[in-house]
């Protein structure tokens, strides 16, 4: 058993550190220190459902389905683009606007949505936690206890991602500093989106 959670969290860890559009989003609201707890716990709690959705079998029936696959992924990258438009945006200007001090705050029910929609939009995702991790989970005879340990290792990252960010604050107080993170949000979601549109 203890076997089964250590061989989740290591797996789980391997897939959702890699700087992706999901972190991006996570480490930028751990910055601005806006609500990164909500962002945090949607991001946890959403890896944990899907990867009990892939370890309980929708993964074969997800994989079958290659158009719903496609379509989400053409959604998906439509959305990173415009996502990515906007983090250009806020680099290239002039002003020191990208403070996170100098900003109106985002609505919780927006920061939410947005989460959701980098979460659920982003075919990587279903790759990783339901088809992946579901299928490796299948080869551990205690699969359940695979799921502690890749829930464990996406509570921990999320929350050393968001709520760790704040001590990097300092460092970003400057308004220079917030436009050269932009511009990498940027390139990363441009980056996620191009492999989207460009997989088969």
């Amino acid at each position: 058993m203890l076997t089964s959670v250590v061989a989740g969290f290591l797996a789980s860890a391997v897939l959702i550190i890699a700087i992706g559009a999901q972190n991006a989003f996570v480490l930028r609201q751990g910055l601005r220190r806006e609500h990164v707890l909500p962002v945090v716990l949607v991001c946890a709690f959403s890896d944990l459902a899907l990867t009990s959705a892939g370890i309980a079998g929708l993964g074969a029936v997800v994989a079958d389905r290659p158009a719903l696959v496609t379509a989400i992924r053409w959604i998906g990258a439509a959305f990173l683009i415009g996502y990515a438009v906007l983090a250009a945006r806020r680099a290239l200007r002039p002003e020191g606007s990208l403070d996170p001090t100098g900003q109106a705050p985002a609505s919780l029910r927006a920061t939410l949505l947005t989460t959701l929609a980098l979460t659920y939009l982003n075919p990587h995702v279903y790759l990783d936690t339901v088809l992946l991790l579901g299928s490796i989970a299948q080869q551990h005879a205690y699969h359940w206890f695979f799921l502690i340990g890749t829930t464990a290792a996406s509570f921990t990252w999320f929350a050393l991602l968001g709520l760790g960010a704040q001590k990097l604050g300092p460092l970003l107080a400057r308004p220079g500093a917030w436009r050269v993170l932009d511009g990498l949000i940027a390139l990363v979601m441009t980056g996620v989106a191009a492999t989207l549109l460009l997989g088969n």
